[in-house]
């Protein structure tokens, strides 16, 4: 047992930096093993803050990147043949149901909703996981707990969390922190001093206004992240931004000429 879990322990302190009362909450969240849902844009620290609670609480995090290929057996788990006939192989659900870890499911609308479905007994009272194929019904270990996250920015009618799923989960809202704080993390992440941190945060809201106006998404956390990281190697700030923060969010030319105009006052 220690083997199969033992690899999902994070040892390091992610760096974090709290920006409300989100610790104390989800802490109080994960005491009555409440499933906790989160919400907010891209790159904005909601997979940090779920490695940092992890962390804090000293249990296993196995993390699934969903996406609309997944079926339930890549939640579960499934039958394999081997040279000594089938085999079963628990999923990462499974894994994290019977060992106590925390199971996080990031951007989980990606996931077709007959997918989802199969979280439902493990999100109320029950706290069980049906593996039909095998015939087995997983008690849930009492230090398991499932998390998930998505963007509502990206969501449509076709996209979205069906109600009797949302309503078995608490939530927590992330949004991109405040200027100082931003620039703080910025720095801590690439080592740029605080001066040009403070500058790429500045672009990073100017672009965050437009978002609806010619933008689907602002520049996120990460991408600052980016770019401090490649000035720091001394990559010449304009041509930084150029590859981490305008490039990739958009391709029409009047927008990039904009935000090309916003790096040249900042740089």
């Amino acid at each position: 047992m220690s083997d199969v879990i033992s690899q999902y322990r994070i040892e390091k302190a992610p760096y974090y930096h709290t920006v409300s009362d989100e610790v104390e909450l989800y802490e109080a969240a994960y005491g009555v093993r409440m499933p906790m849902m989160l919400k907010g844009p891209t790159g904005c620290g909601k997979t940090r803050f779920v490695e940092y609670m992890a962390w804090k609480l000293g249990k296993p995090l196995i993390t699934v990147a969903c996406n609309e290929d997944m079926t339930a057996s890549d939640l579960v788990g499934r039958f394999l043949l081997d040279a000594n006939g089938t085999r079963w192989q628990d999923g990462p659900l499974a894994i994290a149901a019977r060992f106590g870890a925390i199971c996080y499911l990031d951007e989980v609308v990606e996931a077709r909703q007959d997918t989802t479905v199969v979280i439902h007994p493990l999100t109320d009272n029950r706290r069980v996981l049906p593996l039909e194929k095998k015939g087995e019904l997983v008690h849930a270990h009492p230090d398991f707990q499932i998390v998930i996250s998505y963007n509502p920015g990206y969501q449509s009618l076709m996209k979205d969390l069906k109600q009797s799923t949302k309503q078995r989960f608490g939530a927590l809202d992330f949004n991109y922190p405040e200027h100082a704080i931003e620039a703080e993390i910025v720095s801590h992440e690439t080592g740029v001093p605080n001066e040009v941190s403070d500058k790429l945060v500045s672009i990073a809201e100017r672009a965050r206004n437009l978002k609806g106006h010619g933008l689907d998404e602002g520049i996120s956390t990460r991408m600052l992240v980016y770019a401090g990281s490649l000035i720091a190697k001394g990559v010449d700030p304009r041509k930084a931004c150029r590859v981490t923060l305008i490039r990739p969010i958009t391709d029409d030319p009047d927008m990039r000429d904009a935000l090309d105009a916003a790096v040249t006052t900042f740089f």
